[in-house]
């Protein structure tokens, strides 16, 4: 009986589906004259939502901003911001005016794109990784030591100068 009840129900949506389609391909809203009403085909068109593109911003970036003091622009999904004592394979960095920062990577490549300033040492995990540093207008890449940490920004620049992490990427 229930099997009977479902499929009555699938079928009667099934119909009222291929009709709708039905009136939307032939036209069943031409007027008596055999002309289309577009106006009001245009109408609906142009109030339904707009499509959905990925621009591949980081989620929640305002209120990470608000409460961390930390920009995160955008990536791909592969590298995301995370409680250090969440996990123990997770990608660490240090800053002059914080505390550790950690982030979770996942998947084959990964790339974030993000600023945080005074960036002195990365230390790496199971993923080959390279960061981006800029000073003024002048940029710089370090390759990160896989498990290890790795000088970077005023720790490894001679003139000992305060360095901004801009891009993190990463390859399994």
């Amino acid at each position: 009986m229930k099997a009977r009840k479902t499929f009555t129900r699938t079928a009667t949506a099934a119909t009222a589906a291929g009709a709708l389609a039905w009136i939307a391909i032939t036209g069943a809203g031409a007027s008596a004259t055999g002309t289309t009403d577009t106006t009001a085909l245009k109408a609906v068109a142009e109030e339904g939502p707009g499509y959905a593109i990925e621009d591949f911003g980081y989620p929640n970036a305002d209120r990470i901003l608000a409460e961390q003091h930390i920009t995160l622009k955008r990536g791909d999904g592969h590298i995301v911001l995370a409680d250090c004592a969440s996990a123990t394979d997770l990608m660490e960095l240090w800053a002059r005016d914080k505390e550790k920062i950690c982030f979770r990577v996942t998947g084959t490549t990964g790339y974030l794109t993000l600023e945080i300033p005074s960036v002195f040492a990365v230390k790496g995990n199971n993923y080959s990784a390279q960061v981006d540093l800029k000073v003024g207008e002048e940029e710089k890449t370090w390759e990160v030591n896989k498990n290890s940490w790795t000088a970077v920004g005023e720790s490894a620049d001679e003139q000992g100068r305060e360095f901004m992490l801009m891009e993190i990427r990463t390859a399994k």
